[in-house]
């Protein structure tokens, strides 16, 4: 303990820092204090615990009220007899009361279970860290003490501890851009994860660098000796790649040892910009470079702020090696990311560009008000910690960073909101392409918009890469379309109330329905109904509900004396099948049509009308004539529930039903040609064709084809847009 008291004030003495000492001194006193008689299970004092924590976030370069906090950290949570957040506000101020509460809070995660409980502990650490970001900053000093000390705890602990670090802290000190931890964090992690592996590497490290360490001392002689040439004020230091990012080079993308050429880099720091690209001028003057490795991130960072020249070369004795070029501001942002610019000095705040670069956070929040679903939650976290990045240009030459594989719908979002929702084509290096198209780095994208769109496409939920465009693309239709989203919704609900096989009444229905919107913290049915119908919820969340409300409140049907044949005249059937695979509710005997307004499809969901005469009236449930009736009182209980017969929506050679295809497409005298060839070439029955120019250079295709089902339909969709010229496709309704 005494050690670690030493090495504590030690930290604070060569930091240089003008630290408030007599608050300092006052927050070791009191942790003390309280911790007194703890044991760590190494044996040693439990303050001891604080005090390397607090130790690292001196080097981290952080506050007096973040040293404070670090030191009182484990207090609240386990003192709770002799302390409380109050005291310690009262004691040590509000600031840091809430960095205690937010590392109070941040319990174990467990990676390898997706279920709300531990998704609800990265929503916690997220909020904490959303509030202040000191917290997530000494969390990691905590985090990497404990990974120094994993050694006392049990097998199963150690891999648990180093599986929850490899996939959460690490990361995310990679995304807040602190190397220093991160490649710490991963090392320890590897070495209980794989001991094999981490110690297979970690002897191929020391045979290979004992070989080529005199040839690499030669090179950084030479280059020394150039640089003071040029006149150049540097530093010049070297460094093997770490443990985890060679095994996961060679175990991860099947490289040998000797295919990785940064395995020993010189790290050249300068005094400014200028000087990065003298001296990289210089490095290649004196070595071959090696084709495609060459990086720079400064005039391109990395969205944690990282800036750098990489190249590699190859040395006159055929060793490859990497070179990085930096100023000593870029390299002290390299080694400590957000944390380096951060402001702590009484009166100041933080730098205004940390908001920016913790943008992500306040993503990951907007998804969690969109969707209750905890598996996309946390799909989203990792994309946005986990995620390689894809830089991408605007036409007047800004940077969007996009996680790779990202489309251009979410290239378009990305942007802004406005931009996605009236995005109708894209041009990737000033060609047409199809919007679900993944630009790659480099590529220059523009978005193509409409005053006139209607909107996003429900279709582009499933498109979307970034949980960033799907919340937004939710949040449109959650807006502006709640009536059409709660007909969705409750569509929903019946195909599953359905698929129980008992028959209910609309009393039984809607008390179940009630039941489930009170259990899943909804306050009407309708914002149930929406929020399943735009997709911030999945069904299969409230499945297991709603079939034990179903078995609660629709009893099986109790036996009854059988009847003698005599007695009974008729049997009348309630589900009745009509023409066209469709059967419809509490009706027999009448007559169905399909609606021209909205053409539906096998595969579908559907619903009844009865009308005036005319039999049974079958519409797309999100059909606007349904909207529009079911908001008049007039014509709601004329509404019946319809479906599809079980089987309708295979393919059947007998059955074709009309379709309108809208095509948005750029005009050429080929493009009527190459649609009718495409649709020839499916054997599709053309039924009607008709254009409008929309602008200059695009024109409008409306088609009426024939097609069996949703599924054929969405086929014939696929083959138009690989049409060259076409630019979207879109199912249409009909007059």
């Amino acid at each position: 303990m005494d050690t670690a008291l030493q090495n504590f004030y030690a930290a604070l003495d060569a930091s240089g820092r003008n630290y408030n000492r007599e608050k300092i001194d006052a927050a070791y006193t009191y942790a003390a204090e309280l911790h007194a008689g703890q044991k760590r299970l190494s044996g040693e004092p439990y303050i001891s615990h604080p005090l390397a924590v607090a130790t690292i976030v001196v080097e981290l370069g952080l506050d007096t009220d973040s040293v404070c906090a670090a030191l009182l950290h484990d207090t609240v949570e386990d003192c709770s007899d002799k302390t409380n957040l109050d005291i310690v506000r009262e004691r040590f101020g509000a600031d840091v009361a809430l960095l205690v509460d937010g590392l109070t809070k941040l319990v174990l995660i467990d990676v390898e279970d997706k279920q709300e409980a531990n998704i609800e502990n990265i929503r916690k650490m997220l909020l904490a860290m959303s509030k202040d970001i000191r917290v997530i900053f000494i969390k990691l000093c905590d985090r990497l003490h404990n990974m120094r000390t994993l050694s006392a705890k049990k097998e199963d602990r150690q891999r648990a501890i180093a599986l929850e670090t490899m996939y959460i802290y690490a990361p995310l000190a990679h995304r807040l851009g602190i190397s220093l931890i991160k490649q710490e964090l991963e090392n320890l992690s590897l070495s209980y994860l794989d001991p094999i592996g981490y110690e297979e590497v970690k002897n191929r490290i020391n045979e290979k660098y004992g070989e080529s360490r005199t040839l690499l001392n030669e090179a950084k002689a030479s280059i020394e000796q150039r640089l003071r040439e040029n006149g150049i004020h540097f530093e010049l230091t070297g460094r093997v790649k770490s443990i985890y990012s060679l095994y996961n080079k060679m175990y991860n993308h099947n490289k040998s040892f000797d295919q990785i050429y940064d395995f020993y880099a010189l790290r050249i720091i300068v005094d400014t910009e200028l000087e990065c690209y003298t001296a990289l001028g210089i490095i290649h003057e004196m070595f071959r470079s090696i084709p495609g490795r060459f990086k720079d991130y400064i005039s391109m960072p990395k969205p944690n702020m990282y800036r750098s020249l990489h190249t590699s070369v190859m040395s006159s004795s055929g060793i490859p090696f990497e070179v990085q070029i930096r100023t000593f501001e870029m390299h002290r942002v390299a080694e400590f990311g957000i944390a380096a610019h951060w402001k702590y000095k009484s009166g100041e705040t933080a730098d205004e560009s940390i908001d920016e670069k913790l943008k992500w956070v306040s993503r990951l929040f907007e998804i969690e008000d969109d969707t209750r679903d905890p598996d996309e939650f946390l799909d989203a976290f990792k994309i946005d910690i986990f995620r390689d990045e894809t830089f991408v240009f605007t036409p007047k030459g800004d940077v969007i960073v996009l996680a790779q594989g990202s489309t251009c719908i979410d290239f378009a979002y990305a942007i802004h909101s406005a931009v996605g929702n009236k995005m109708v084509g894209a041009k990737i290096n000033g060609m047409i392409v199809p919007i679900d198209r993944a630009p790659q780095t480099g590529d220059i994208v523009e978005i193509l918009t409409s005053s006139s769109s209607k909107g996003p496409s429900r279709d582009w939920l499933n498109v979307v890469k970034t949980g960033d465009a799907r919340s937004k693309i939710r949040s449109w239709f959650k807006k502006e379309k709640r009536t059409e989203n709660i007909a969705l919704g409750k569509a929903d609900i019946d195909r599953e109330l359905h698929r129980y096989g008992r028959p209910y009444t609309v009393e039984q229905r809607n008390e179940i329905v009630a039941n489930i919107s009170a259990r899943v913290g909804m306050q009407t049915v309708d914002d149930l109904y929406n929020m399943l119908g735009y997709g911030g919820m999945p069904l299969s969340k409230i499945a297991s509900k709603l079939r034990d409300e179903f078995d609660r409140v629709v009893k099986e049907p109790v036996p009854s004396t059988p009847l003698v044949i005599e007695d009974v005249k008729t049997v009348t059937k309630r589900r009745v099948k009509m023409t066209g695979g469709v059967i419809v509710d509490g009706e027999e005997g009448c007559v169905t049509k399909f609606a021209h307004c909205c053409n539906p499809l096998p595969g579908d969901s559907i619903i009844g009308f009865i009308t005036r005469g005319y039999g049974v009236s079958i519409h797309k449930i999100d059909c606007p004539n349904v909207l529009r009736g079911q908001e008049n009182a007039d014509s709601r209980d004329r509404f019946i529930n319809a479906h599809w017969e079980y089987g309708a929506a295979e393919e059947s050679a007998n059955d074709v039903y009309e379709s309108l295809i809208i095509i948005y497409a750029e005009d050429s005298i080929t493009l009527l040609a190459e649609i009718t060839a495409a649709l020839a070439d499916m054997k599709i029955s053309l039924l009607q064709i008709n254009t409008q120019k929309r602008g200059e250079d695009n024109i409008l295709v409306n088609l009426t084809v024939g097609c069996k089902n949703v599924g054929h339909y969405n086929s014939i969709v696929s083959k138009l847009k690989n049409i060259p010229s076409v630019i979207s496709v879109t199912r249409g309704i009909g007059k």
